[in-house]
Parts: structure tokens; sequence; C-alpha cells
């Protein structure tokens, strides 16, 4: 096979964001991410691992070329010394483990500096996807039935069918090959797309450089998770604060989107107070019920005498067009809409898409993890700790009286 990743800038916008905040906050943080495949009936054989295992070191040979580097020093919130790190960085094979002992087949860990795994998990579930559908199935023939949908997608746009506000494609980590999401962004940027619709741009920031486009995404839920739970002096109930409070520090009112479900979303306003309202620019969604979200951060914002109307509500949890008009029009002046769509995207072909995922499963030694708004999302290896951090969520949700501001 073709070499998969070809650039350390291909990657979600957001792993620069929280790498930078890493390295000038926790460059000591050490964590363990592990990859699982949830579809019950995909097995990966033995060709498929050895063809992952190659990407995967050709993957490791990249360095970052001047003129990325310059471009990333030209967004707004990317200091120099990040940079000048950047410079010097590189994957590391001997940080990844592979195995079989698993349903479908494939394993994968990774162990390291904080800095250097999460900066694997993006490339590494693109890496997989690739070689999967390339290797599983008539490659050709799924591109075929891609452009078809692709062109079926945004002709539906055109004709009023979607009205989608403003979006953006999140599609890298499962995408059908780099082909296909390039194929998807180059030609839902060049539409000319009615009012209504903005086609803002991707998290793949080495097609934002390729093409032009906005490169999209601030925080992931390893963020909240190793921030609030990967030192054992803190009470991982206040996860959300320990964790806006570091990106606070070190963006101040840039680069600020919130993530609300990493511990659960009513936990999370517990400390998404007045302060932290105000400088943040809006909050993401990614699990539960959309309206049911929504309708509380209007009416958090409204409880704290801040318009909702200023603030972004961003969907990104499983997301089609037709789930994403629906969304849109429910809150049209209500609060400003954008959406992350991924999968529907940079993956709808005849065959169903992987559901695989990399997670933060441990972090300076200490298990971490996430508890969505719904059941199923989350991965930790050890019950007891998940017990533990819902007894202390819990806790605090029927004693705290008092709220941050």
């Amino acid at each position: 096979m073709q070499q998969v990743i070809t650039s350390l800038l291909e990657t979600d916008a957001y792993k620069f964001s929280m790498g930078q905040a890493i390295y000038h906050q926790f460059s000591d943080y050490k964590t363990t991410w592990s990859f699982k495949c949830r579809n019950e009936e995909v097995h990966f054989t033995a060709e498929m691992i050895e063809e992952i295992k190659n990407q995967i070191k050709l993957y490791c040979d990249l360095r970052f070329k001047e003129d990325e580097l310059e471009y990333l020093n030209n967004i707004t919130w990317i200091k120099g010394s990040y940079v000048d790190f950047l410079r010097l960085w590189k994957p590391r094979f001997e940080d990844f483990s592979f195995g079989t002992d698993a349903p479908c087949g494939l394993t994968i860990e990774t162990k390291g500096t904080w800095l250097n795994t999460s900066m694997y998990e993006i490339p590494t579930l693109a890496i997989v996807n690739e070689v999967y559908f390339r290797m599983a199935y008539d490659y050709t023939e799924l591109m075929n039935s891609f452009r078809e949908r692709l062109e079926a997608k945004i002709a539906g746009i055109i004709d009023g069918t979607y009205e989608l506000g403003a979006f953006s494609e999140f599609g890298l980590r499962r995408r059908l090959s780099g082909e296909a999401q390039e194929l998807a962004v180059d030609s839902l940027a060049k539409a000319k797309l009615p009012a209504g619709n903005i086609f803002v741009g991707t998290s793949n920031v080495y097609l934002a450089k390729k093409l032009g486009l906005k490169p999209v995404g601030t925080m992931a839920h390893e963020w909240i998770m190793c921030v609030g739970q990967g030192n054992h002096k803190h009470n991982p109930a206040f996860s959300n604060w320990y964790a806006l409070d570091a990106w606070v520090k070190e963006y101040g009112v840039l680069n600020g989107t919130a993530l609300t479900d990493a511990i659960t979303t009513d936990c999370f306003l517990k400390d998404f107070q007045l302060t932290y309202a105000t400088l943040f620019s809006g909050v993401r969604h990614d699990s539960g019920d959309p309206y049911e979200w929504g309708d509380k951060m209007i009416e958090h914002y409204n409880s704290l005498g801040i318009d909702p109307k200023t603030k972004t509500l961003l969907f990104s949890d499983s997301l089609d067009f037709e789930r994403a008009t629906a969304i849109n029009r429910y809150f049209k002046d209500k609060a400003k809409t954008a959406f992350g769509i991924g999968t529907f995207i940079a993956n709808d072909t005849k065959v169903e898409p992987l559901n695989i995922v990399m997670k933060t499963t441990a972090c300076n030694g200490m298990d971490v993890a996430k508890l969505s708004d719904i059941e199923g999302k989350g991965m930790c290896k050890n019950p007891d700790y998940i017990h533990y951090l819902k007894r202390c969520i819990d806790w605090r949700m029927k004693h705290e009286t008092m709220t941050l501001r």
C-alpha cells in the first residue's frame, strides 16, 4: 500500500492546541492509550495487522517541514516556543505495542509522555481505517459509492433539503482514505452553497493548509481526563475546573470552546460559572440528547445573565446532514449553532464504517475515565475506578451548594 500518513500536520487541529498546553504545563505527564473496535463483526487479518504496523513505522519516520512549521506559527493561538519544540519532535515507534487478543483480532497500545502519545491517536486510527477498507473490500467500488453519496449530499444542500448553518468536517480519524477525505473537503469548499450554509473548514490541519481552509478544533476528552484525574491530589469530580483553569492560563480568551461531557454535563455546569462562561466562546456537545443539552446550556447562560445568542453551541456527536438540519432549525434564533460532522462526510459508502476509538486509559500510572451523558462511550480498564469516580461526582452533586464564579 502507498503511505497513508504523509505529513505530521495530518492530524486534528485540537492535537496542536492541547499539545501546546501540555508542552507548557504538563510536559512530565505520562499516559497510556488503548485501541478498541466496537464493530462486533469486524476482524483484522494477520496481513492487515502487518500493514498497519508498516504504516505506523512510516508515520514514525516523518518530521515537520519548515513550511509546515511556518504555517503553524501563523495560527493566532500557537506560540513560537511550541513551534520550536515541534521542530525537534518525532514520533517513536518504540511507544507502540501490538497484539491479537481482542474480539476484532487487533490490539494497539501506546505508552510514553503525554506529549508523544496524544499525537499518535488520530494518525493511528486513520491508518487502521484505510488499511482495513483497502484490504477487506474492493476499494474502487467503495470510492464510486462515496462519490455518488457526496454529490447527493451537496445537491441536497443546494436544493434546500439541508440547512446546516456553520459546519466543518471532522472525519480524519474514521475516514475511508486520505483520497476520499480530500475529495469531500475540497468539493464542499468549492460548492456554491446557498445562504444559511457556511462550510467553515476541516479539523485536518494538513488539508486546511493544502486547500487554504480554516483548521478547526479546541479540546478533547483527554484534556479533562488527564489534567483533572492525572494528579492524585485532585478530586476527580473537579476535573472540569482544573482543565478549564489550565486552558485559560494558556489561551486566555483565544481558542475557547469547552467540552462539556467528560464527567457529565451536569457536573461540568458546577464549574462553568460566570468567569469561564464569559471567557469561553461556546461549548461542544458530544453525547446525550442534543436538544436537551442545548436547552440546558441556554438556560445556564441565561441564569448567569449571559445572552446565549452571543455563544456558540457546537454539536459533534454522530451527525449526518439530516440531524444537523433539524438541530439547526430548532435552535435558530436561540443561540449560535455550529456542527462538526465526521464519518458522514469522510466515510459514507455502501459499507458500514468502522466504529474505532483510541482512548486514554491511564495517566501518571493512575486510571482515568470518561463518564459521558450516555453509557457506552467510555473506556476504562478498572471498574473500581469507574465506581469511585461516580461516587465522587454523586457526592458533589448532592452536597455542594456553593458554585465557583
